[in-house]
């Protein structure tokens, strides 16, 4: 019987802004196709964007192979953006509701 393992290249590990210090691993084609939409939608300047607007604008920039049809797409957004500003990538906005935008 052939067991088929993971390779560690499959996996990468993130942070969270929420909880310094913690890593978590998870898969990686996953999250840099998430950071790359994320990114790519996020303005620099204030007052950035809603998680509502933000998830809208990324929708259409996931590959289907990945998330078909935006399956988990929320999940993986708020796990990227904490890991995004754990990283100082990105930053909120204090308002509300939060925003998000690059860091500059």
């Amino acid at each position: 019987m052939e067991i088929w393992m993971r390779n560690d290249d499959d996996k990468i590990s993130i942070e969270n802004i929420n909880t310094p210090g913690r890593v978590e691993r998870v898969d990686r084609a996953k999250y840099l196709a998430m950071k790359e939409a994320l990114i790519s939608v996020l303005p620099r300047t204030a007052p950035g964007m809603t998680g509502a607007e933000v998830k809208v604008a990324i929708l259409p920039l996931l590959p289907q192979a990945l998330f078909p049809e935006g399956a988990k797409a929320g999940w993986w957004l708020k796990a990227t953006q904490l890991d995004l500003e754990a990283k100082g990538l990105i930053q909120r906005e204090n308002t509300k509701p939060l925003r998000l935008r690059r860091s500059t």
